[in-house]
């Protein structure tokens, strides 16, 4: 996948032949974009076609937006903070993480805007207790430390090298916090779960990645129909296993990179509809479309990836 992700994002730096802006695109996917978004699918096949800036996240505690562009500045790096993200910096072409200062100890990460929002979205006391499901590769994790030091954060991955990633992750941006790893099935609660609750949870859940496509090109090459099914299956069994490890108030976000209504508002709508104790929390135009009880950005908007959040309350 990985060279088949270089030669696809060489042909977008090159430039594709004159051909619709779909083409690329498998027949059932296209017809779903049409029928989810209507005229709104066009801008999609368009915008995916386009190469992806490269945002990084500042640790604020260290250095600002400004201060670090101006670092970047010194060093001939052409970048931008963002109005409306407090931790970003946007590059005007993409470097290797090598050329970064202070990214090898933790100043800088390398992360997409709407990756970043997931922090502004969750409102958390000092030390609350979070769990973050599917944590791989954790840039939210260490956002979220970065963010609220004193957060005590359980965080879990299927597969134990892309929990390795996480470790080293947090290891290089917040080598002190107080962090939980455990490789394990998020829903397999007996397999992790201490029986206490927590104050917020994070579930970035599996999806199809159509958010990404402009990043992860092979997406249109390797993803079928039928995944769908299976990964809309996951994802309510995740929102059902975590909800259950919540506190009564307490905060569930639930987020993908995708841009398929099946995994985003009507996933949450039927999980709304089964869950008497769950309530849609409104979140503001800042994180995208309304999107039934969530809010969908589409590729490109704001310079940032296709992502769908949707804040759930779990009634006192």
């Amino acid at each position: 996948a990985g060279m088949v992700n270089a030669i696809l994002r060489r042909a977008q730096r090159e430039g594709f032949p004159a051909v619709s802006a779909d083409a690329g695109w498998p027949s059932w996917l296209r017809k779903q974009l049409r029928a989810d978004w209507g005229e709104q699918a066009e801008g999609i096949f368009v915008a995916s076609a386009q190469m992806a800036p490269m945002w990084l996240r500042v640790q604020r505690a260290r250095i600002d937006p400004a201060g670090y562009v101006e670092r970047l500045a010194a060093l001939g790096i052409g970048a931008d903070p963002d109005a409306l993200l407090p931790d970003a910096v946007r590059l005007h072409g993409a470097v290797p993480v090598s050329q970064l200062p202070g990214f090898a100890d933790g100043d800088v990460s390398v992360q997409d805007g709407s990756a970043q929002q997931v922090a502004d979205a969750l409102a958390l006391a000092p030390a609350a207790r979070v769990l973050d499901a599917c944590a791989a590769p954790g840039g939210k994790a260490a956002h979220l430390l970065e963010r609220h030091p004193g957060l005590q954060l359980t965080a879990l991955d299927v597969d134990a090298r892309r929990l390795e990633r996480v470790q080293q992750t947090l290891q290089r941006t917040v080598p002190g916090a107080r962090v939980t790893l455990h490789t394990a099935d998020a829903a397999d609660t007996a397999a992790w779960w201490d029986g206490q609750p927590f104050d917020a949870v994070l579930l970035d859940a599996p999806c199809s990645a159509t958010g990404v496509v402009r990043r992860q090109p092979d997406v249109l090459l390797h993803r079928r129909a039928d995944d769908i099914d299976a990964l809309c299956a996951l994802q309510a069994r995740l929102l059902d296993a975590t909800w259950r490890t919540l506190r009564p108030g307490g905060q569930l976000l639930y987020t993908t990179c995708s841009l398929l209504a099946r995994e985003n508002q009507a996933q949450v709508q039927a999980f709304l509809q089964r869950t008497a104790d769950a309530q849609a929390q409104p979140l503001g135009a800042q994180f995208g479309h309304a999107a039934g009880a969530g809010r969908q950005r589409f590729p490109g908007e704001q310079h940032c990836d296709g992502f769908f959040y949707a804040l759930l309350l779990k009634a006192s």
